[in-house]
């Protein structure tokens, strides 16, 4: 089954949720990486959330994501667009810890909780529009949770989950944002409410299988959801070999004079995606010759 998103309305309008599914893309970075299977969990949700948020977006908007708690892990690093792409990293791919005393991948140890979780959205204005909330649990969907009720004023509850296999591949992977919406009425909070406290946790409804459309009917109640739109998510990097060529160019002559003389080569790694550029001497030679 390949990873999708899904945008729906609930309860007449009241409610706007999204559900993804994020296991082949959340898969394809902890291969990239080789991360390790806490920090895999990590980057997985928030790369997860990401894909979310970036689908409020629309056109050509992008956003960038930092989250940054003190611990071991470093930072994590998430670029993610409005159309279900989206690419990521870790300071420290190799972090894992014994399980937590709920029996989970300790991610709160990990990323800690002693630092900020910012998003820069570029929606084509000279500046982007930054951001920042305090770390306040360091699982991650509670964090999300917090940067969407404090930034965006909408109450809001995020889930997402990682369940990673012995051999370190990304068994499933998944999550969902639901938001309501002013006026909704207190009957329908309330069931929400109950339903969130009920519900299985999402990895577990991704590793029965269940599609995002499910797991909104899991989440909100069968009957009560209108599915809008749906897109596919993938990881997808923006860096290319003619990009990184046009990045040397502009460090000038003097620069690729000293990268011929001292390497008689280039070597450039994207740290997104992890993938090698290798510029020859006779490569850097032809730039030169462009800079001058």
């Amino acid at each position: 089954m390949n990873d999708y998103l899904v945008k729906a309305l609930a309860y007449d309008g009241q409610v706007r949720a999204y559900a993804t599914r994020t296991t082949e893309t959340v898969g394809e970075a902890q291969r990239r990486h080789y991360t390790w299977p806490t920090a895999s969990a990590a980057l997985g949700r928030s790369m997860t959330a990401s894909v979310m948020l970036g689908a409020m977006m629309k056109g050509e908007e992008k956003l960038t994501i930092k989250i940054n708690g003190g611990g071991p892990l470093g930072t994590i690093l998430v670029d993610a667009n409005a159309k279900g792409e989206v690419r990521g990293y870790v300071s420290n791919p190799q972090t894992h810890f014994d399980l937590n005393p709920q029996g989970k991948l300790d991610v709160r140890r990990a990323v800690g909780t002693d630092g900020t979780l910012s998003v820069s959205k570029d929606i084509g204005l000279m500046q982007p529009f930054v951001g920042q909330v305090p770390i306040v649990s360091g699982e991650l969907g509670e964090d999300f949770t917090h940067y969407i009720v404090t930034s965006e004023q909408i109450p809001s509850s995020v889930g997402v989950g990682v369940i990673v296999n012995p051999d370190n591949t990304i068994q499933a992977s998944g999550g969902f944002i639901i938001q309501v919406l002013p006026g909704t009425g207190e009957e329908v909070i309330t069931q929400i409410e109950q339903r969130l406290l009920e519900i299985p946790t999402i990895s577990n409804m991704v590793r029965q299988g269940m599609t995002p459309e499910e797991i909104l009917d899991e989440v909100l109640g069968s009957g009560h959801v209108k599915v809008l739109d749906t897109m596919p998510v993938q990881f997808q990097c923006q860096c290319s070999r003619e990009r990184i060529h046009s990045a040397i160019i502009s460090l000038g002559t003097e620069e690729i004079k000293d990268m011929i003389v001292t390497d008689g080569q280039a070597e450039a790694q994207c740290h997104f995606c992890n993938e090698n550029y290798l510029f020859t001497k006779e490569n850097l030679e032809d730039m030169l010759e462009t800079a001058k």
